[in-house]
């Protein structure tokens, strides 16, 4: 058995299992992040909670590298990998891939190709704002000087940075907070960018099939 075949088994296996643990990741850690008048045990119970799905993570890449049976290769030929255990918060976004895969095992997706990509562009770009805004507002609402004092500031600067509009009116101040922006920044734009390449090729295929239907050719 190849590692393709032993690596498609191993993610039918998981995908669940690790979307599930990822969503408690997200939770223990939005936690953790806002409840700051919670009971020291319950911050502790999020803590264990965070740890026990970051072992998970850790197994499943571990497998991953002896399935593929490269050695020190795997990390630089799966580096997506690599950075998604070393930042667990994008571990959510495995929840579209769980999405697609029950909608695959019910036959054929009742969304077209299109309308998919948009689908799920949509739901990654909910769940990388989230945790983009949790992240940031950890890091900044307590700094000196800082603009982002509030999770509602967090949310609406992660929204206008994703949406590429940049009002400029609350910033992050902190080296990490500006590192956290930069990868939302790369997100927003790859998001966007499939959204609306997804679009174009759509419209350019409905002209072409009215141009086909009418008899003359798209444009005249």
């Amino acid at each position: 058995m190849d590692y393709d075949s032993r690596k498609a088994h191993w993610d039918r296996r998981t995908e669940i299992p690790l979307a599930l643990a990822s969503m408690l990741f997200l939770a223990a850690y939005a936690v953790r992040v806002l409840g700051h008048g919670l009971p020291t045990a319950w911050l502790d119970t999020c803590l264990a909670v965070l740890f026990a799905a970051w072992a998970v993570f850790a197994v499943d890449y571990a497998v991953r590298w002896r399935l593929s049976r490269q050695g020190l290769r795997f990390v630089r030929t799966h580096w997506l990998d690599t950075l998604v255990l070393i930042l667990p918060l994008l571990r959510p976004l495995r929840v579209v891939r769980v999405y697609e895969a029950v909608q695959r095992r019910r036959g054929q997706p009742r969304l077209a190709l299109y309308a998919r990509v948009i689908v799920y562009a949509g739901l990654s770009a909910l769940l990388l704002g989230f945790a983009g805004a949790l992240a940031v507002y950890q890091q900044e609402h307590a700094a000196p000087d800082a603009s982002i004092r509030t999770f509602g500031d967090a949310v609406w600067w992660t929204c206008a940075t994703l949406a590429t509009v940049g009002y400029g009116d609350v910033v992050p101040v902190t080296p990490m907070g500006r590192t956290i922006a930069a990868g939302i920044m790369a997100g927003g734009l790859a998001l966007l960018g499939a959204v609306t390449g997804s679009f174009s090729s759509w419209l350019l295929q409905v002209f072409s099939s009215e141009g086909e239907g009418s008899g003359k050719p798209p444009g005249s």
